[in-house]
């Protein structure tokens, strides 16, 4: 259940949409999420931008109707960005990376308010009988941490730690996902309470042994390739595949059988049978 509806965004004209940081977003290609068209934070400085309501009721009215309808399913609501992404998303991709590096105070002044936000919402969020909240904050590339583990053990993981804390403090599941290889830091993740990782994307590490390492540690949620088998293999081979992820990584528990990440819209309608046919089955 998702903590950004669609009335928080506007639209500014065809295919651009306003969210309420201010960003723009260039949705006419990329008609998912669009990429950021202006920025807020054009220098290092906070002194002139206004953070919206983190407390807006329009975010959570819808909670208690859709957690009813859900009835005894397992319930998640959903943070969206949390950090790192709104932190890009205000400040550029390539400023807020150079940010960490020569203009540390500002770096930790922009993470810092951005936590506190969030941690406002969070508690907000817990008020209502989610089983788990879920996080979104890509760290990854498809070679490694974007800003590497030094400087996310500086200037992300204190901040989260906070996040993750109010979380399992209320008795709840902490979920996260990162996109790409992000693997260094899962004792990181472990230690900070986080219990389920997602996309756990196959074509950037060993999901076989990463699952055997971290049993009983860590979950996985995804691990079923959207960038190779779905929109490239045959029906069959995705038959084979998807029973051998669920055999292999799912025996004993600890393990979401899902596709990697949203199933692009270029995947044959057959292989996404062929995926729900296998895992209808268990």
């Amino acid at each position: 259940i998702s903590s950004q509806p669609p009335e928080l965004w506007t639209e500014t004209k065809p295919g651009f949409f306003r969210d309420e940081f201010g960003v723009i977003w260039d949705r006419t290609v990329d008609t998912d999420i669009g990429t950021t068209f202006k920025y807020q934070l054009t220098e290092p400085s906070l002194a002139n931008y206004f953070w919206p309501d983190p407390g807006n009721s329009r975010r959570f009215r819808h909670f208690n109707e859709e957690i009813s309808a859900g009835g005894d399913r397992f319930i998640v609501g959903d943070v969206g960005f949390s950090l790192f992404e709104r932190a890009w998303t205000l400040r550029g991709m390539e400023n807020v990376l150079m940010d960490m590096v020569i203009n540390e105070a500002f770096a930790d002044k922009l993470f810092d308010t951005i936590c506190e936000w969030y941690l406002k919402m969070v508690r907000r969020m817990l008020e209502f009988p989610f089983d788990a909240l879920f996080f979104g904050d890509d760290w990854g590339s498809q070679r490694g941490l974007i800003m590497g583990p030094a400087l996310w053990r500086r200037f992300i993981k204190p901040r989260i730690a906070r996040l993750y804390a109010a979380v399992r403090d209320a008795g709840r599941i902490v979920m996260i996902h990162s996109c790409g290889d992000v693997d260094e830091i899962f004792p990181d993740l472990i230690e900070l309470g986080v219990n389920v990782f997602n996309p756990f994307q196959p074509e950037v590490m060993d999901t076989f042994a990463l699952a055997k390492k971290y049993k009983g540690s860590l979950a996985f949620f995804g691990g079923i390739s959207t960038q190779k088998l779905l929109p490239y293999g045959t029906p069959d081979e995705v038959r084979t595949s998807v029973r051998d992820i669920v055999a292999r990584i799912g025996a004993g528990g600890g393990y979401i059988a899902a596709p990697a990440h949203d199933t692009p819209k270029d995947v044959p309608l057959e292989n996404i049978l062929a995926m729900h046919e296998v895992l209808a089955g268990q």
